[in-house]
């Protein structure tokens, strides 16, 4: 069995942070509420309808939970649903896997075709 991912979706700054300094502490948004967002796939689509509307390009970091569960915490957020929240750092060696994402010409990120869990 794969293990659970969970994912991050960050701005291209955001990344190139991670990727230079090996760990991300989180976006303005995250520090502001003391933990980094993240989310299930059913998720995602949500997160990213409701979040990123400005129709930058982003990157969308798909994250070992079983690297990061020590530090995650599951809450209840939008809808009642139970989200991941990294109490720390996000490590850079525990994403498994990236991709750019860039919005349709309606502004909206579709990531059905990307995510398979």
């Amino acid at each position: 069995m794969r293990d659970p991912i969970i994912y991050k979706v960050l701005r291209q700054s955001e990344w190139e942070t991670l990727s230079r300094d090996g760990q991300f502490e989180g976006s303005a948004h995250d520090q502001r509420d003391g933990f980094i967002h993240m989310s299930i796939a059913a998720q995602l689509q949500g997160t990213l309808d409701k979040h990123y509307t400005q129709g930058d390009i982003l990157v969308l970091a798909a994250v070992r939970y079983k690297d990061v569960a020590e530090t995650v915490k599951w809450e209840v957020s939008r809808g009642g649903a139970e989200f991941p929240h990294i109490y720390g750092v996000l490590p850079l060696e525990a994403v498994e896997q990236h991709w750019d994402l860039s919005p349709d010409p309606k502004g909206r990120y579709a990531v059905s075709e990307l995510i398979t869990d």
